[in-house]
């Protein structure tokens, strides 16, 4: 199961569970500390048309159902928000994934395990939560989908954000020669993440960052991910034996901070989730974008090819061998990893599924194609429908760390150590 994020995950720009989400679009608010609670006129026909999509699911029944509309209309006049039971909020989850446009991963949709921590309001409590859901996740390299729900936005209520737009991701810095140690894609945040007092151990290719959380308007917190609760694969090539001095690794969970969910007239501004990586996501995007890791010139050159010319296909061919070492690699460590044909078969599995079921399944074919050899996987040979309007839905959002950055200098900051 990809990760939403890399290609699609995160990287690309954003998407849920296996295919991504990003920190860096535009969307719903500009600060950490706003409340953007819907008027209960707004949020009362949200909630029954998701009522109605439970009932149609058999999530609940009839009765339920009538019981339910009486609990939130009452619930929304007299104070303006209500709260969904726990299989409302489950069956919310799964289909804001099922109805990802942009995630190639979602043929198992139903299992995902959803944690209700919606009575979590301290920053030590919310990073606590998300490191069990790291470790549950991880599961001894059996990665399964999670979701973990902190409180909606309503009144009375401090919003909690997390800053990182993936839970594990690695630093970037620029050396004086204008080279780059780490993931660029992180030069930013590694930056404002220092001036805020973080001070890693060393500095490497692969320092984990610090996990920042923010509850309404108070000061953010700087939290060390514990080394039990970030699983990585070091990469090696099966018949290339120089491919270890490369010293390449990557973490085994693509865990998606940065979305809020939206159902029933309620959002969830906090809620990471995770699927498992397509091969893909890292060795033709983390690890040979231009502006990320780009380690195609250096594999090229250490396969003795010319990269003068593009005529000789070197980076193809270096790409290729890239891709063998990370799927080689996640399966020698018993990490569960799928390949980019078997998640394009899975996908056309998912639209037989859902075409059987009455449900249309909406798709962003950019997203769905593979980052290589996208011709020759079924998604490549077809059109989707677009986006299913209204909720239960991921959405991304602006990272609260950017107007933090505008104002580093005025923006505190505690650290703290798991």
């Amino acid at each position: 199961m990809p990760e939403l994020g890399d290609k699609q995950i995160r990287d690309h720009v954003s998407s849920p569970p296996y295919a991504g989400p990003s920190a860096d679009q535009p969307g719903g608010e500009h600060c950490a500390g706003i409340q953007t609670t819907a008027p209960a006129g707004r949020s009362l026909p949200d909630a029954f048309a998701f009522l109605e999509l439970l009932r149609q699911e058999n999530v609940i029944d009839a009765a339920t159902h009538i019981q339910r509309r009486d609990e939130i209309s009452t619930s929304l006049a007299q104070h303006g928000h209500y709260s969904m039971h726990f299989n409302e909020l489950e069956h919310a989850c799964r289909v804001a994934w099922r109805n990802t446009a942009r995630c190639i991963g979602r043929l198992p949709w139903q299992t995902l395990f959803v944690r209700d921590c919606r009575d979590h309001e301290t920053p030590e409590e919310i990073f606590q939560a998300c490191v069990d859901h790291l470790r549950l996740a991880s599961n001894s390299g059996r990665i399964r989908p999670v979701m973990t729900v902190f409180a909606a936005n309503e009144p009375g209520r401090r919003r909690p954000r997390i800053w990182n737009s993936q839970l594990i991701r690695y630093a970037g810095w620029r050396r004086r020669d204008g080279s780059i140690l780490g993931d660029p894609l992180h030069l930013e945040f590694t930056e404002l993440l220092e001036s805020l007092g973080w001070r890693p151990q060393e500095k490497t290719a692969f320092t984990v960052l610090p996990v920042v959380i923010q509850v309404g308007h108070e000061r953010s917190r700087l939290f060390e991910l514990p080394a039990d609760a970030v699983l990585e694969v070091s990469i090696r090539h099966p018949n290339l034996d120089w491919f270890d001095e490369l010293e390449l690794r990557w973490h085994a969970v693509p865990m998606i901070s940065d979305m809020s969910l939206e159902a029933g007239g309620l959002r969830y501004p906090t809620a990471p989730f995770n699927g498992w990586y397509m091969s893909a996501e890292i060795g033709a995007r983390n690890f040979s974008d231009g502006n990320r890791y780009n380690k195609l010139p250096d594999i090229a050159r250490r396969m003795g090819l010319s990269t003068r010319s593009s005529t000789n296909l070197w980076r193809d061919r270096a790409l290729l061998e890239l891709n063998v070492a990370v799927l080689d690699s996640f399966r020698a460590a018993g990490v569960r990893m799928v390949d980019h044909h078997s998640s394009s078969d899975q996908f056309m599995t998912h639209l037989e599924r859902e075409k059987n079921a009455g449900r249309t399944v909406p798709g962003d074919w950019s997203w769905l194609v593979p980052p290589m050899s996208g011709s020759t996987t079924p998604v490549f040979h077809r059109y989707y429908d677009p986006e299913i309007p209204g909720a239960p839905a991921f959405h991304a959002q602006p990272p609260p760390w950017r107007a933090a950055h505008q104002r580093v200098s005025g923006c505190p900051a505690q650290h703290s150590a798991a």
